[in-house]
């Protein structure tokens, strides 16, 4: 496992990307950052953080060995490896908001981005960002916010945590190899946020409409149950969860 570290950079996806497009980039390797100028988040958010308080990071997996129709398998296993290490840490109530943050008490406590390397309609790699509030106890713009700190009342090391996650996630991606799906879809399904509770959602349209999250497809869309007991598919993009 090679970790590379920076003071700072505008994106550790977009430096590890830039490796890994020249060819420099091995399974497992890791960017990790004290500060990120330009964090992205989901659907091009900004994803911002304290200074030298909380995880920023990015890690290249080879993931060659996938069907590219599988590829919401690799937001399944990284949420389920931010999970599990999140939990060794004593965080409890938590939770994976569709399609990849991460939860406690209901406030969010990590952030995910994937972005996939696609070659010749191959998935050749991938690039996973996570920034993971650790330290941080100032949230006073994002009160949905939370960290491990204020949780659990207990600094913790970074290093220290990113070792735990980057074990995780070749846990996880073990999982991947061995090819169980069904494993991995159960777990995921069964931490995720507001599963079979009355919801107010918001789709593409701007239609407000009330569901219940049922579980997700095998291709990753969110499975919501509404009037008349009908099950209603979304792509990420197409719906957000309000409450």
């Amino acid at each position: 496992m090679r970790i590379i570290k920076l003071d700072a950079i505008d994106s550790t996806n977009t430096y590890l990307k830039t490796l890994s497009g020249g060819g420099n980039a091995e399974d497992g390797l890791a960017v990790v950052t004290d500060f990120q100028t330009n964090g992205r988040g989901q659907m091009g958010t900004v994803w911002s953080s304290q200074e030298a308080k909380n995880l920023t990071f990015s890690v290249f997996k080879d993931v060659s060995f996938l069907n590219i129709k599988q590829h919401f398998y690799i937001s399944m296993a990284v949420s389920l490896a931010v999970y599990e290490a999140v939990k060794s840490l004593g965080i409890t109530k938590i939770k994976v908001k569709w399609p990849n943050d991460i939860l406690s008490d209901d406030k969010k406590i990590a952030g995910i981005l994937i972005e996939n390397v696609i070659k010749l309609n191959v998935i050749s790699g991938s690039v996973i960002g996570i920034g993971l509030n650790v330290n941080q106890t100032d949230f006073m713009d994002l009160p949905a916010a939370s960290s491990l700190l204020l949780l659990s009342g207990q600094v913790n090391d970074l290093d220290e945590v990113l070792n735990i996650i980057l074990k995780q996630i070749d846990l996880h991606f073990n999982y991947l190899k061995e090819k169980k799906f069904n494993t991995l879809k159960a777990r995921y399904e069964s931490h995720l946020f507001r599963k079979n509770k009355p919801s107010t959602f918001k789709d593409a349209e701007g239609s407000i409409f009330s569901g219940y999250i049922v579980g997700i497809s095998d291709f990753g869309q969110l499975l919501v149950k509404v009037e008349n007991n009908i099950i209603r598919s979304f792509d990420f993009k197409e719906v957000v969860l309000l409450y």
